[in-house]
């Protein structure tokens, strides 16, 4: 307890800053050991502690009083604290929504009771976060952020009646609802979202943390208490005397379609198109096939300067030459217009061609699709301190920082994984065999692959706060447990359409020529044994040993011994296959570029190469040799930063975390796990 010692004496000398940094360090050191120095801590931390010191003495009281310690004096300094200075604006929000309530027509109890007497009072954390405490059971619950951007429920799983679901108190997934179920008048049939609540107290009290304002304008949402179930579902037309087949069948406008899934890019050749393909024909989502990043931007940058620089509808409709006139106008008219509009309206103008088995009839707003591409993704990696390797991506900052994705209020994230030596196998492959004209060289893609980590995400960053990673192996060997749970996570209904593969509707395409076709396994036993060798493929596995256990996968090439310097020489060493493939296509872009010197000074091409002068081919030889001892020190470099520990933060310094894996419901297996 030497940092006790060392803040009472801070506290005595009236070091107040000094005394809160050493209580701060001593309640680290007395935490689960000693209950009465934990309480000493945090009392003196809130007392003169300064900006979010508080939430250490808040989490600390609600900690000791779940361990049963002091928990009436726990429980009455949180209330002082933090309950009572908060209870009066609470109490307003409160005394609002029961207002609304009150006059709302589809909500069939009015008996609300006094704020005072709600069974469940929360206690603010900050300006999002609560902690519950239940006055029956008298007791604190888990942290409660009703604005915490995760869609936790599979609602939309069967849409053959309207919505149902129970006991919902997440702010954002209320809103989610309200904003993706479509309007009754819409879609021609009634459609209203139903929401029971099991005990009446209970949503009572979530009356205090919610903002039902806005969610109660459009009447989508009727409340059943309790044994009111028994309603479900209502008949409008006999009860309410609305008739809502007499309403025409419309699109959704450009700005109703707020939920996109964004299909990340791991790396190359993890089984993307297969993912594609699996959702393509779906009848609730807009889909489009890959598209390179780079181009998107300067496209979409492109339409919007021809939207600006139009001076009416007409001259908007000529410069852009869009079939779809309706929407073409809608967009053109929209205030403050966003990339994200123009996305939007490019899927809908292309509806019939992209996506043909749309339901226009559906419940619910479809969901965009979309996936940028890479020609590849690249990262830097750092020391950042020891043991911690930062790591930077400047495809993946330019991502996060796109409005494509941003701009979408509800945002499902998925990445498909295949087996990381069998992509880094199929990687060499394709960059050999696609370079008919000899244009490109290939990379050190050991190393790009090793320092690939899109899998570990920054939790804080809002587009991976609702992810999961999908193994393809899983996919193309359990395809029913596998795209019925990620059915689930993307709040979507397992389809027919998710049973075969199909691009634009049309099944079983070769995406790539050569590609194996719909759910051929062939892929997942592939080794690729001509372009990679055991040496490289012992270096991934061993650098990615985290990797390959936390997503289960087992080791094939690396045999689990422990490693050191020497032993990832050697396999450097012999990185026989990448080492003959670099210096085979090095050449070709080097006579490319000189080729294309000479046509800037209008020399004669046909000199080349026959003729290229020997001193040339000689200069061309230690130029590879340079470059190739480069290459190796930069696998050294990275190698030693990597065995330092294979801890990683992003380029602010903020923990990286391994995206959680899609887990399979084991009643559905067809086959036993892929190892």
């Amino acid at each position: 307890m030497h940092a006790l010692e060392i803040a009472r004496k801070m506290a005595a000398l009236d070091e107040k800053a000094e005394a809160v940094k050493a209580f701060k360090l001593a309640l680290n050191e007395c935490q689960g050991v000693d209950e009465m120095a934990e309480m000493e801590c945090a009392l003196y931390i809130l007392q003169f502690g300064s900006g979010k010191d508080y939430k250490v003495s808040f989490s600390t009281f609600v900690d000791l009083h779940k361990r049963g310690f002091m928990q009436s004096e726990t429980k009455d300094i949180m209330t002082l604290a933090f309950y009572l200075p908060n209870s009066k604006m609470q109490k307003k929000r409160y005394e609002k929504n029961c207002r609304l309530l009150k006059k709302y027509p589809y909500i069939f109890r009015r008996d609300f009771p006094d704020f005072e007497d709600l069974p469940v009072k929360f206690y603010p954390f900050d300006d999002n976060k609560y902690v519950p405490y239940d006055v029956r059971e008298q007791g604190f619950g888990d942290f409660f952020a009703p604005q915490h951007q995760v869609i936790s429920h599979n609602f939309f799983a069967d849409l053959e009646k309207p919505i149902l679901a129970a006991d919902v108190f997440s702010q954002y997934e209320l809103e989610y609802l309200n904003d993706n179920v479509r309007r009754s008048e819409h879609i021609g049939r009634e459609n209203h979202i139903y929401l029971h609540y099991t005990d009446w107290q209970i949503f009572c009290s979530y009356l205090v943390v919610w903002d039902l304002a806005d969610i109660l304008k459009e009447r989508k949402i009727v409340y059943l208490i309790e044994d009111e179930i028994e309603q479900y579902p209502i008949d409008f037309k006999e009860r309410y005397g609305i008739d809502y087949s007499q309403y025409p069948v419309r699109m959704p406008g450009i700005r109703e379609y707020k939920r996109l899934i964004w299909h990340t890019q791991l790396s190359a050749h993890n089984g993307g198109d297969f993912f594609n393909e699996i959702l393509d024909a779906h009848p609730n989502i807009l889909a489009w096939p890959s598209d390179i990043f780079e181009e998107l931007v300067e496209n979409f940058n492109n339409y919007e300067r021809k939207l600006k620089e139009a001076k009416n509808f007409q001259q908007a409709k000529k410069n852009l030459g869009w079939a779809d006139s309706q929407i073409l106008e809608e967009l053109y008219n929209l205030s403050n217009r966003t990339l994200k509009d123009i996305l939007v309206a490019l899927y809908c103008i292309n509806i019939q061609r992209t996506s043909p088995n749309i339901d226009k009839t559906s419940r619910i707003v479809p969901v965009i699709f979309f996936q940028p591409h890479f020609y590849n993704i690249l990262y830097d990696i750092y020391n950042f301190k020891p043991g911690v390797a930062k790591l930077i991506s400047e495809q993946y900052e330019n991502l996060c920082k796109s409005s494509f994705l941003s701009d979408f209020k509800y945002i499902k994230t998925f990445t498909p994984m295949r087996r990381i030596t069998t992509s880094y196998g199929a990687t060499v492959k394709f960059m050999l065999t696609r370079d008919i004209e000899h244009k490109y060289y290939m990379n050190d893609a050991v190393i790009t692959r090793v320092l690939n980590r899109s899998f570990m995400i920054d939790w804080q960053n809002r587009l991976f706060k609702d992810s999961v990673l999908v193994r393809f192996e899983d996919g193309k060997l359990n395809p029913k447990a596998t795209f019925t749970a990620l059915a689930a996570f993307l709040d979507l209904p397992y389809t027919e359409s998710m049973t075969y593969c199909s691009l634009f509707g049309e099944r079983d395409p070769e995406s790539l020529e050569g590609n194996d076709i719909g759910f051929s396994t062939a892929a997942v036993y592939r080794t690729y044994d001509d372009y990679t060798n055991d040496a490289e493929r012992a270096f991934i596995e061993y650098f990615m040993r985290d990797v390959y256990e936390y997503y289960g996968y087992d080791f094939h090439y690396y045999q689990g011994q422990p490693v050191d310097k020497i032993q990832v020489m050697a396999w450097i060493k012999n990185f026989d296959k990448i080492n003959y493939f670099m210096r085979m296509t090095l050449p070709n872009v080097l006579l490319v570029q000189v080729k294309n010197d000479m046509k800037q000074q209008r020399l004669d091409e046909k000199i080349l190469p026959d003729k290229l002068p020997e001193m040339q081919q000689d200069v061309t030889k230690l130029l590879i040799d340079d470059y190739m001892k480069q290459i190796e020190e930069n696998r050294l470099k990275a190698a030693e930063i990597l065995m330092g520990g294979l801890r990683f933060v992003n380029k602010n310094g903020q923990p990286l975390h391994m995206m959680k894996k899609l887990e399979l419901d084991p009643a559905l297996l067809e086959q036993p796990l892929y190892r």
